[in-house]
């Protein structure tokens, strides 16, 4: 588990060096719009919520459109439910340019939904029943 947070943390969101400087909660995930595929984040988010009860997806810019699929696809499977969206602009310095730029922001706090332990539980039944088949 350490070394996916680490892996993730290390990602800066969009490229945002800034929000790595506050270190931010432990259960928020900065999604990058082109690092790691879709469902990494899904999956993490879903061990987040396990661990804290909700998780925090934060990104900017054209990562805002993966931080809006993860937090749909986990609502529409049962296990999340909104509790916060908040949208801002933030100021990037852009190194190329040599000023700094308007990016969009977007932080997206989900919690666990009711049945997120039974629906979870019965994924992972799922898992272990189908590797059974496979052996017999």
């Amino acid at each position: 588990m350490s070394g996916d947070k680490a892996a993730v943390m290390a990602v800066p969101a969009g490229g945002d060096a800034q929000q790595k400087k506050a270190g931010g909660p432990e259960n928020r995930i900065q999604v990058s719009s082109s690092k790691k595929p879709l469902f990494f984040y899904v999956n993490l988010a879903k061990k987040y919520m396990q661990q804290h009860g909700d998780v925090e997806l934060s990104a900017l810019g054209l990562a805002i459109s993966t931080v809006v699929t993860i937090a749909e696809i986990l609502k529409n499977n049962g296990l999340a439910v909104e509790k916060k969206i908040r949208t801002s602009t933030v100021e990037i310095s852009d190194e190329m340019r040599g000023r700094p730029i308007q990016k969009a922001k977007i932080e997206i706090l989900l919690g666990k939904t009711e049945n997120f332990d039974e629906l979870m539980a019965a994924s992972a039944g799922e898992a272990t029943t189908g590797d059974d088949e496979e052996q017999s």
